[in-house]
């Protein structure tokens, strides 16, 4: 059974300077190192001739950073691979940015795809966030679901907030 997830939140950087920040490998290790210090690693970052990026980043979730009742429901090697692609939209002069994200998981029978929108709004910039995650373990699937939904609706905001402080020299 799927769960799906939909987060809609705000940050004071305009959309062109958060796509450009998604294109900075020097955001993307600092992001990392913020939010999963030495678990996290940049896989690869790719910017086209278009601006369009493409960033590929691996997570070692470690029994130690998961609730206990997880935990013992995942293997000691589980690996979350997630791949972001950022691109400004075909009406530039709405100056919106449309993105899309894959996660999967190595050792969990897993998966995860969803869409992001990043909007100009007076302040800055609102970022929406909708997806859809399945974890294919039978009982326990739903809990799992569930744990990473919420954790998502948590960290959104967050790593937004965190793109704003970045921009602004603050992070």
């Amino acid at each position: 059974m799927a769960r799906s997830f939909d987060v809609i939140t705000e940050a004071a950087a305009g959309v062109a300077d958060v796509l450009a920040a998604f294109g900075d490998r020097d955001y993307w290790l600092a992001r990392l190192a913020a939010y999963g210090g030495d678990s996290m690693s940049l896989d690869s970052l790719v910017v086209d001739a278009e601006g369009t990026v493409v960033v590929q980043t691996t997570q070692d979730l470690r029994q130690d950073m998961l609730p206990g009742g997880i935990a013992r429901m995942l293997p000691g090697d589980t690996k979350i691979m997630r791949t972001e692609s950022w691109r400004a939209a075909g009406d530039r002069r709405r100056g919106e940015a449309h993105g899309e994200f894959t996660i999967s998981a190595r050792g969990v029978p897993s998966s995860g795809s969803g869409t992001m929108l990043l909007t100009p709004v007076a302040t800055g910039s609102s970022l929406r966030v909708r997806g859809m995650l399945e974890v294919r373990i039978p009982l326990v699937g739903g809990q799992i679901e569930r744990f990473v939904a919420d954790l998502i609706a948590k960290e959104v905001p967050q790593m937004q907030r965190f793109t704003a402080e970045w921009i602004a020299g603050e992070a």
